[in-house]
C-alpha cells in the first residue's frame, strides 16, 4: 500500500529592498527581513524567527489536539522558544530551548502532553 503525501509549499522572492523578501503560503502574504546586524532592514519578522515560531506554533497546535483527544480540560496552551547563536556564526542555532505552560489541566496530565509532543 503506498504511502499518501502531504506537500507543504512556500514561495518567496526579493522585492528590490536589500535583505527584504516577500513570501506566499497559500493565500497569505507575509514579510521577511533580513536582521539589521546582517544588513538587511530589520523591520518584520526575521527568518530565524519565523523558523521558531513554526516550531513553537506546532507545538501548541498539537499540545491542544492531543488533550481534546484525551478529553481533557485544557483552557490555553504557551509555549515559548528561544534560539541561541554566535554572532559569527548566525546561520546555526547553538541551542533551542522550548519552554510551555498549560493552564485547566492537571500537572501530571501537563506533563504528559508535553512529553507526548516531544516524543512525535
Amino acid at each position: 500500500m503506498a504511502e499518501e503525501l502531504l506537500v507543504t509549499r512556500a514561495e518567496s522572492r526579493t522585492v528590490g529592498i536589500p535583505g527584504r523578501s516577500l513570501n506566499t503560503v497559500r493565500n497569505h502574504h507575509f514579510v521577511i527581513d533580513e536582521p539589521a546586524y546582517g544588513g538587511g532592514p530589520g523591520e518584520e519578522v526575521t527568518p530565524a524567527e519565523a523558523f521558531l515560531a513554526g516550531i513553537s506554533a506546532c507545538g501548541v497546535l498539537l499540545v491542544d489536539a492531543f488533550a481534546r483527544e484525551a478529553g481533557w480540560p485544557l483552557a490555553g496552551v504557551w509555549a515559548t522558544i528561544e534560539g541561541v547563536r554566535l554572532r559569527d556564526d548566525p546561520a546555526n542555532l547553538q541551542e533551542v530551548n522550548l519552554r510551555f505552560e498549560l493552564a485547566g489541566v492537571s500537572q501530571a496530565q501537563a506533563l504528559e502532553l508535553v512529553e507526548r509532543y516531544k516524543n512525535r
